[in-house]
């Protein structure tokens, strides 16, 4: 399986890349959510994109909106991972159509229990 680390952090980019390796993914980057949708022209999209809330350009929340208004990304998961922890930020992108919403800090076990949710458990 494949995903996307969208982030603009390249340390936690790293982190996370790191995390979804170990699990079992190819993994790919993109520093914010334009880069990314930018990234997904023409391309296979990945199984599952790993979204942080706040980034410049595009941040996740326009990600998640921009990914859910193209019908030929419906498969793709999307799991917001952010420091956003208030019940707004959550309920407004799964309300966008984020499949998952993890708070930082996290740790791989969190990580591999919310793919197990998305059916996307390792193996």
């Amino acid at each position: 399986m494949r995903a996307m680390v969208i982030d603009d952090s390249r340390a936690m980019r790293t982190i996370l890349g790191r995390m979804l390796k170990e699990i079992g993914f190819e993994t790919v980057e993109a520093a914010n959510g334009r880069l990314a949708i930018d990234s997904l022209a023409g391309q296979a999209a990945p199984d599952l994109a790993v979204v942080d809330w706040n980034m410049p350009e595009m941040n996740g929340y326009e990600f998640v909106l921009a990914v859910r208004a193209n019908r030929a990304l419906d498969s793709m998961r999307l799991m917001m991972v952010t420091t956003e922890a208030d019940i707004e930020h959550v309920t407004k992108a799964l309300a966008a159509g984020a499949n998952e919403y993890l708070m930082k800090p996290f740790t791989k076990d969190a990580i591999a229990e919310k793919l197990a949710l998305l059916g996307m458990a390792p193996g």
